[in-house]
C-alpha cells in the first residue's frame, strides 16, 4: 500500500491531503513525533508532506527524494519576469548591506523573510554560518499575490493568497495570472513538481515572488486533489525519480539515533 507520511502539527493543507489520500486508497498517516513510526518505516512506495525539518528526518527512512527549486532560481530569470533586482549571496555578504532590501533564506526558514533597513539585523555567525545563502531583493509592493502548484511545466492548481501584503485567500484566479505563469514556466529551471508564487505590483506589472518545494507549501484555496498530485511527485520514491529531476533532489542528511 502506498504511504503518505505527514509531519506533526499538521496544517489545514495537510488535513485536506490526509482526507484526499485516504479516499484514493493510500495509507495516510500523521506522525506524532518528528520521526517515522517503526511500523511504517518499511512501507513502500512512500511519499511525505511537511517542512524541511521533517523531510530531513523522514525522507531517508522512507526512501523518498524531496524535490526543491534551486536556491538561486530567481536570479536566473529574465529581468522582465522579476520587475526588480534579485541576487543570491552569502549571509556574510548580506550583513554588509547598507540599503533597505527584502531578505530571505532561499529554501529553509532559517530566519524570518522581511524587509530590512540594512543587513546589520541578520543573524550573526554565532547563529548561522557565514556561507548560508540569502536572497536579496529590491523592495517592491505587491497589490495581489497568487500560489501556483505546478506539475510537468503546467499549472495544476492556483489560488490568491494575499492582497496588499495581507492574507486574502480566494479561489478566483483570472486569466492574466495564468498567462503570466505560462511565461514564467517557459523559462524553465524547476523540478517537475514545485510551487511558484507570482504577483501583480502596485504599478500593474507582473513579477515572480518566489518558488518553493510543493511538499512544504500551503495550498490556500487550491483544489486539494490537484495539490495532492503535485505533492506526491514532489516527494516520492527514489526508485521513481525521473532523470530530469536528479539535479533538484534535496540532500538528505543521515539521521543517527
Amino acid at each position: 500500500m502506498t504511504l503518505l507520511m505527514l509531519a506533526p502539527r499538521i496544517n489545514e493543507t495537510g488535513l485536506q491531503l490526509l482526507t484526499r489520500a485516504r479516499r484514493r486508497g493510500l495509507r495516510a498517516h500523521t506522525a506524532v513525533r518528528w520521526e517515522v513510526p517503526a511500523e511504517l518505516a518499511g512501507l513502500r512506495p512512500a511519499h511525505l508532506y511537511g517542512g524541511p525539518l521533517f523531510a530531513d528526518t523522514a525522507a531517508g527512512v522512507l526512501g523518498v527524494v524531496p524535490l526543491e527549486p534551486p536556491a538561486d532560481w530567481l536570479t536566473t530569470l529574465p529581468a522582465e519576469l522579476l520587475a526588480r533586482r534579485v541576487e543570491c549571496t552569502t549571509l556574510a555578504e548580506a550583513r554588509r548591506l547598507r540599503r533597505p532590501a527584502f531578505l530571505k533564506p532561499p529554501v529553509d526558514k532559517l530566519f524570518p523573510a522581511r524587509v530590512h533597513p540594512d543587513g546589520s539585523g541578520l543573524p550573526g555567525p554565532d547563529a548561522l554560518d557565514d556561507d548560508t545563502l540569502v536572497l536579496v531583493s529590491d523592495v517592491v509592493a505587491f497589490a495581489a499575490e497568487y500560489r501556483l502548484f505546478v506539475l510537468d511545466g503546467e499549472v495544476r492548481a492556483a489560488s490568491r493568497y494575499a492582497v496588499a501584503g495581507s492574507l486574502a485567500v480566494s479561489a478566483e484566479v483570472g486569466p492574466d495570472v495564468l498567462a503570466f505563469a505560462a511565461d514564467v514556466l517557459a523559462a524553465g529551471g524547476l523540478p517537475s513538481a514545485a510551487v511558484v508564487d507570482v504577483g501583480r505590483l502596485d504599478n500593474g506589472a507582473w513579477a515572480v515572488v518566489e518558488a518553493n518545494p510543493a511538499w512544504a507549501s500551503g495550498g490556500y484555496a487550491c483544489d486539494p486533489d490537484q495539490v495532492l498530485d503535485v505533492v506526491l511527485r514532489a516527494a516520492g520514491p527514489a526508485t521513481a525519480l525521473a532523470p530530469a529531476d536528479l539535479g533538484y533532489a534535496r540532500p538528505v542528511p543521515e539521521v543517527v539515533r
